[in-house]
């Protein structure tokens, strides 16, 4: 008998058991590898990153699907009536979403992210339908109402003067905005008081309950920021779609033949090895050209020595005018110092007293 149970103890577990994990188990992994993906600083480029996503996709999709088939939630039922464990299913396409958006697959970008908005339109209606919060479901992109209507060819014509509905719309907008950031972060300090009070190892059905339900209201309000820009995104892919179109309709422009070559030579020597480079246009060196301008006397240098002589001759005659103004007027004291001049170099040779020129 102890025989027999202990090869009833030893048997291994099937396959069955080890590869198809329970409802609980798979919401939990996917919700894990959504928080590891989201806090990672690994690019999210990055294949291991991508293939950790695929398989929380999967996961949770898979979650999904059995969701479905158990029918844990109806329509007809109130949130009171939802068992606490069962709360947390609700959270199924909020996660699928998110980690939709996280994929990086640029061919595939808009399906990806009408992929995401589905997901995050069916978590909406569904808190909607238990009135977990106050919100007002997204209408689709489509249907957005606009002043002006989108021109057929889809180019891209702004709006010059916004239409007074427009202006009202944009200021509801902002408010909304406002009050759904400070709902969030309202939402975030009370969860996280109640993790660490579960932490704490207070585990009972109001604490976890309370858990639950307050991660659902922080997703609305992430879903709702999240639909706002996908919609964003799509009317941006869909406007590159269709100038990628218009640019593959547009006649190609006939191809140019290449110009000619030709060398700009620095000297005679190299103009007789190399050639002008062009025809029937004579060659000049860099010499020719600089001996050229000076002859001319239009070089910069030239002509600051030409001022600097116009302005010494300006102002030795002027000296020369003084001298005969004050000569003219009798000066005294000016006579009596040319006279002593005069007499001073009549018995002086030139250069005496100028010690530097002694030779």
């Amino acid at each position: 008998m102890a025989e027999c149970e202990n090869n009833h103890d030893n048997r291994q577990p099937s396959n069955l058991d080890t590869e198809r994990p329970n409802l609980s188990e798979l919401l939990d992994r996917g919700w894990k590898i959504f928080e590891e993906v989201d806090s990672t600083n690994v690019p999210m480029g990055s294949s291991s990153i991508q293939v950790g996503v695929k398989r929380g996709i999967g996961m949770l999709e898979e979650a999904s699907s059995m969701v479905a088939q158990l029918d844990l939630f109806s329509r007809n039922e109130e949130l009171e009536e939802v068992a606490t464990a069962e709360l947390k299913y609700l959270l199924l396409p909020a996660l699928l979403g998110a980690l939709t958006m996280k994929q990086t697959n640029r061919d595939k970008r808009l399906q990806i992210v009408q992929t995401a908005r589905a997901y995050f339109m069916d978590f909406l209606r569904r808190c909607k339908e238990y009135n977990i919060s106050h919100f007002k479901i997204p209408t689709s992109a489509d249907k957005d109402p606009s002043c002006v209507d989108a021109p057929e060819d889809g180019s891209t014509a702004a709006k010059s003067v916004p239409c007074p509905s427009d202006l009202v719309a944009m200021a509801a907008q902002r408010q909304t905005k406002i009050e759904r950031y400070r709902q969030k972060k309202e939402l975030e300090t009370r969860l996280s008081h109640v993790r660490r009070a579960i932490d704490s190892g207070l585990d009972d059905d109001e604490v976890n309950r309370d858990f639950y339900l307050l991660n659902v209201q922080r997703w609305v309000t992430v879903c709702l920021e999240e639909i706002e820009s996908i919609d964003q995104e799509v009317e941006i892919l869909n406007k590159m779609d269709v100038l990628k179109h218009s640019a593959a309709k547009k006649p190609t422009q006939p191809v140019r033949p290449p110009m000619k070559p030709f060398i700009l030579t620095k000297n005679a020597l190299q103009a007789q090895v190399f050639g002008p480079g062009y025809p029937s246009l004579p060659t000049m060196t860099v010499d020719d050209w600089y001996e050229q301008h000076r002859k001319r006397g239009v070089l910069p240098d030239q002509a600051i020595s030409k001022r600097d002589d116009v302005d010494d001759d300006a102002n030795a005659e002027r000296e020369e005018e003084e001298k005969e103004k004050k000569a003219e007027q009798d000066d005294e004291e000016s006579l009596l110092k040319a006279r002593n001049w005069d007499e001073w170099r009549e018995t002086h040779r030139r250069g005496y007293g100028n010690r530097h020129n002694m030779g």
